[in-house]
């Protein structure tokens, strides 16, 4: 049932009359905020302080993230993190720390708090070089290098992407299934930075070597990001977009079978991503209908700045496209 919801809705996008869509609620990194200033989260009441409890911990924050509940994993997050940081000796836990503040960078990411991006990719770091293990040092990397661009410092971030693609592919404690597919993830954030800067040279060829690589990698639901030939498909599609080739974007995309990706955030985020190009390419009732199946496939993706922006754009066709008021008020756009 799913896949045929996912697909049916690729088909509105690109074919069908517009359609309606549920409401959606995204949660507060409030208590998050106060872990970080202030260590305020206490070990929740029934957690296990113990390698399979925190591991337990872990393995839920993803699902959440993997999940698009993004409310949920706002309010867990920060006595997860306490879960982990109670567990003796400290490298035993750094580890599962840095793997759940990279989950919480990306959850601040997904919620537009650069503040706290780059705090929680600054811990993430931290405590994965205590851990020492290479994939979970990969993803704080790339976490600190989306904090970097977030920030305006675009050079800097596609190196620091660089740089680690190269330390993880040349890991040999590492399978090497998961270390390919690491380093793709990393040159395909490299790409997308190239890209922000309008490198075209360079946005290709990372985006290239990514799509090389990854055809070796795989997803697993172990794995500390989501990487696979579709997570590359993806950034490729927003390289095509922030050059301003919202064609090439479209094209790609209708090549893209939205019900093969793995978690319904990689899903919302298809939609978002096909309606930015939409709206880049003059096509607001297209633009809409992306927008419109992203919150069925994640409704809490719908409160990202981004699709903010654009449900406040199409309230200029508010004639023409019905629903679309009230869909920018499930978005958190103020209507009048």
């Amino acid at each position: 049932m799913r896949r045929r919801e996912l697909l049916a809705a690729a088909a509105v996008v690109f074919t069908t009359p517009l359609a309606g869509a549920s409401p959606a609620e995204a949660g507060t990194l409030g208590p998050l905020e106060d872990h970080l200033l202030y260590g305020t989260a206490t070990v929740p009441k029934r957690a296990e302080v113990s390698p399979t409890g925190v591991v337990a911990a872990v393995k839920a924050s993803r699902q959440e993230f993997r999940a698009a509940r993004y409310d949920t994993l706002a309010r867990n997050l920060p006595g997860r993190i306490a879960q982990a940081q109670a567990l003796e000796p400290a490298e035993t836990s750094a580890t599962a720390v840095a793997d759940l503040y990279n989950i919480a960078t990306r959850l601040c990411i997904k919620l537009d708090e650069d503040g706290l991006v780059a705090i929680t990719a600054d811990r993430a770091l931290t405590s994965a070089r205590i851990g020492g293990d290479a994939l979970t040092i990969g993803e704080a990397h790339r976490m600190v290098s989306s904090a970097w661009r977030r920030q305006g410092h675009l050079a800097r971030a596609t190196d620091i992407a660089v740089k680690a693609a190269q330390d993880v592919r040349t890991d040999r404690r590492t399978p090497e299934a998961a270390r390919l597919a690491a380093h793709g993830s990393l040159l395909a954030t490299a790409a997308y930075t190239a890209a922000k800067r309008g490198d075209r040279d360079t946005a290709h060829a990372l985006i290239g070597e990514a799509a090389e690589t990854t055809e070796a990698g795989r997803t697993s639901a172990e794995a500390r990001t989501d990487t696979g030939t579709q997570q590359v498909l993806l950034h490729q599609l927003s390289v095509h977009y922030l050059l301003g080739d919202a064609g090439q974007a479209i094209d790609l995309a209708k090549t893209v079978n939205p019900a093969a990706l793995p978690t319904a955030e990689r899903q919302g985020r298809f939609f978002t991503d096909v309606a930015r190009c939409f709206d880049q390419w003059g096509k607001p009732e297209q633009c809409y209908r992306a927008l419109l199946a992203a919150e069925r496939a994640a409704p809490q993706e719908i409160r990202r700045g981004s699709v903010k922006s654009l449900a406040t754009g199409l309230l200029r066709h508010d004639r023409t496209l019905p629903g679309v008021r009230a869909f920018a008020g499930r978005a958190g756009v103020v209507v009048n």
